[in-house]
Parts: C-alpha cells; structure tokens; sequence
C-alpha cells in the first residue's frame, strides 16, 4: 500500500498531493508543468517534499523530522519520459545495469521473453526502434523486482499499434507482479484503457478522481 501526503512548492504553484494507492493502475492526467512528474520524481527519490509523508508497505520513503531513504534502497522501478537508456551499453548490458555482477537473472531472462526483446540483447540504443527502447527500459526499469513502478509518459514516442502492443504487456505484467503502477500521460484514451484510478492534477492540485 502507498500512502502519499505531502507538498513541495514549485515555481509557480504549491504541490499538493494526497491519495493511498493499493496493487492498482493509477493514471496522472493534466497539462504540461502541472506537477504530475514531480510527483514521480517525489517518489522516486529525485526529489524531496517540502513537508509531509510517502509510506509504501510500511517503510517511510519520505517523513517530516527524518532522513529521506536512499533512491537505492527504495526499490522504485522508474521508466523516463525520454528511456534514459545508456548510449555505450548494450540492450543487454542497460538491462543488467540493475543487477550488478550479475548475467543470469532468471526473471529479466522471462521478462526478455514477454516483451519480445530477446533478440535486441546484443544490440545499442541508436540500433533499434522507438518501440523497442521503450521495451528495453521497461525491462530495466523492472530488473530489480521493485515494489512499485513509475511510468513518466511511457507511450508519448510510439505509434499506434507499437503503443497497443506496449499497454497489453504492461497490463500482462501487473497481472503478474500485482504491484502499484503510476503513469503519467496526456492521452485520456491511455488513462482509461490501463488505469483502475484515474487523478486529474492541474497547477499541482488534485482537480478531480474518477474510477474506471
């Protein structure tokens, strides 16, 4: 269970959010600087909150009066709006980034199966599609098993069928994980088909909650 309860102020407005969020689908819609990636960023451990709290499974990622946690021992799979992939490494190697000193993970190898990039192990990022990258930090941004996993526009770069194929194995993996996802994206369509929840946020408040 997420509990979040916190405010940051931003150039232009005060951050405040405030929701509890169980092994569901959580959607961000709203415009552009409204405060939906800051958010992530809140919980990634990017950022901190001005005051307040984010709890997740009973550990205290953020509390008032104490140490943030590390990012490292939050266990937050977070994929970027841009996939963040390292240009020098490998599909393979970008994968692995997650678990150092080790090659033979047997739940990244069927993860690999699952979102089909099994064959793109061996290549870089400037050799494969816009698709595949996105599948590629995908698999990363789930390497370390984490407790909950952060999505910052994961569909904006692809096209349609791409994108369909793309939410269907996001939809098979948290049938799978039964873990928290929260998404940020533009797309009303994208909210509805994927989210349980759904929050408006508009110059960092929550404007409205809809379930779906």
């Amino acid at each position: 269970m997420l509990k979040v309860d916190f405010q940051k102020q931003l150039d232009h407005f005060n951050l405040e959010m405030q929701f509890e969020l169980d092994k569901e689908i959580l959607a961000l819609v709203g415009s552009s600087g409204s405060g939906k990636t800051t958010l992530l960023n809140c919980l990634a451990g990017i950022v901190h909150p001005d005051n307040g709290t984010i709890l997740l499974n009973g550990r205290h990622f953020y509390k008032d009066g104490q140490k943030p946690l590390k990012i490292q021992k939050r266990k937050i799979g977070y994929l970027f709006q841009d996939y963040a992939l390292f240009p020098h490494l490998t599909a393979e190697q970008n994968i692995l980034y997650a678990q150092p000193g080790r090659t033979d993970v047997p739940h990244i190898t069927e993860l690999t199966k699952i979102l089909g990039i099994t064959g793109l192990l061996g290549k870089y990022p400037h050799q494969i599609s816009g698709g595949e990258k996105q599948r590629v930090a995908l698999t990363r941004a789930l390497a370390a098993q984490p407790d909950i996993l952060l999505l910052d526009e994961p569909f904006s770069a692809l096209d349609d069928a791409n994108r369909d194929r793309c939410q269907e194995e996001l939809l098979r993996i948290h049938e799978q994980w039964q873990i928290p996802i929260i998404f940020v994206t533009h797309r009303i369509a994208d909210a509805e088909k994927l989210a349980d929840r759904i929050i408006r946020v508009e110059k960092g408040q929550m404007a409205e909650e809809a379930v779906v």
